[in-house]
């Protein structure tokens, strides 16, 4: 297969390279990156480069700012872009604090912020790579918010799956409390992209995780910061983004008192992490790669690539349509669950009933995430209103107007639509 990766100057790349590299030799025989940034790429390129060769690894890479070109003949693509880089998320960490609200990323009106710039990005991009790659080519969305960019993917036709590197990193987790080989678990992963729960923990087909939890659950739930019984009356391990929802106050007064954003703390280490890069001896991730956040995205990365390429099914936790799979939602809403990965695509497996605790939740947050697919795609300060207004971080109408036009203001250079609204 030919792969493309977009966003391929990302800091991300060479730890998504080095799994290809150790694990998808089979599958992967060509490999573009692609980035408007030329000076980025011309530092990470080259690195990955450097990496491949140290595999001895059979794959040829190319680099390019030409995405035309880069589709051509492709079998599939990744999207790992970022909408104005490192000062935009910046932003969107900061400003909602000015209104008592959470600053973060993918979540509340930062969230939506960095929706609004970046769904339109995508959908170009995904039409250009239609028109280029073979037909059937899958697009695997690697880009935040995942749910959302993923439904807004579907939304437009195109063959989509979301990716997201939580599940992994707790089935990674929980195989090291176990004592057992990762691929030994499964997890009953269920909920939204940043909004989910651990229900079991399988090994051999034995739930486990009442056993972990009873004698190591301090440990489990210090990844989280929230009890473990927060989902409801059954244990489950929430996603670490249940903080913003249900420790909200607490995450509110950290944020307006921390001496930096994390945005400012990614981008020194991607500072740090571009010069390491430079240096032509180098030819294995340094150790600030982990630092830098997505870990164990490449193994996702490829087992999805794996699975994809594959005409046997493998269990992978992905972004994909409910369908029937959570009766409570619409058929369009996109879930992130535990699903049979072929090369037909994803088929979520059958899950047992949620608790009214995580319905309530997810109903509420699916419900923001269909109202920001439409602002994002057509644009508006109503459809802006609308989102935040549904949004259970902020849900009210007089602040919901007041953050829109922040919103609105903030990125104005992204909204083509803004200037005329």
């Amino acid at each position: 297969m030919k792969l493309v990766v977009v966003g391929g100057g990302s800091t991300y790349t060479p730890e998504l390279v080095d799994g290809i590299a150790r694990l998808a030799d089979a599958v992967v025989s060509e490999l573009v990156l692609v980035d408007p940034d030329a000076g980025r790429l011309g530092v990470v390129a080259p690195f990955c480069a450097r990496i491949l060769a140290r595999y001895g690894s059979q794959i040829v890479l190319r680099w390019t700012g030409d995405l035309d070109e880069a589709a051509d003949g492709a079998g599939g693509a990744i999207l790992q872009l970022r909408v104005g880089g490192q000062a935009t998320r910046q932003r969107d960490e900061t400003w909602p604090l000015e209104y008592g609200c959470i600053g973060q990323e993918t979540t509340g009106a930062g969230g939506l912020a960095k929706a609004l710039r970046t769904v339109p990005v995508v959908l170009n991009v995904a039409d250009r790579i239609r028109r280029r790659a073979q037909p059937g080519a899958w697009i695997v969305d690697f880009t935040n918010p995942v749910g959302i960019v993923t439904r807004a993917l579907l939304d437009a036709g195109h063959r989509a799956i979301g990716l997201c590197n939580v599940a992994i990193g707790n089935q990674r987790l929980f195989a090291s409390l176990l004592g057992v080989d990762p691929g030994q678990v499964a997890l009953d992963h269920v909920g939204l992209n940043h909004l989910t729960w651990e229900r079991a923990a399988l090994v051999d087909g034995e739930d486990q995780l009442p056993a972990l939890l009873a004698d190591r659950g301090p440990e489990a739930a210090e990844h989280t910061d929230l009890p473990l019984t927060a989902g409801g009356s059954s244990p489950a391990v929430p996603s670490s983004y249940l903080r913003y929802y249900w420790a909200h106050d607490k995450v509110l007064a950290e944020q307006q008192q921390a001496e930096q954003t994390r945005a400012q703390v990614v981008a020194g280490i991607e500072a740090e992490l571009l010069a390491l890069y430079s240096d032509p001896a180098l030819d294995t991730k340094p150790e600030l790669l982990g630092r830098r956040g997505g870990a164990f995205y490449s193994e996702a990365a490829v087992e999805l690539l794996h699975a994809l390429a594959s005409d046997d099914s493998s269990r992978l936790v992905v972004n994909l349509r409910n369908n029937s799979t959570l009766p409570f939602l619409p058929a369009e809403a996109v879930i992130e669950v535990p699903a049979m990965v072929g090369a037909k695509g994803p088929a979520a497996v059958a899950l047992d009933p949620v608790t009214p605790t995580m319905r309530g939740l997810i109903t509420h947050v699916s419900g923001y995430e269909e109202l920001a697919v439409d602002a994002a795609t057509r644009g508006g300060r109503d459809r802006v209103v609308a989102a935040l207004l549904a949004h259970p971080l902020i849900g009210q109408h007089e602040l919901a107007g007041r953050l829109a036009d922040r919103l609105v203001a903030e990125n104005a250079a992204f909204l083509p639509w803004a200037v005329t609204r």
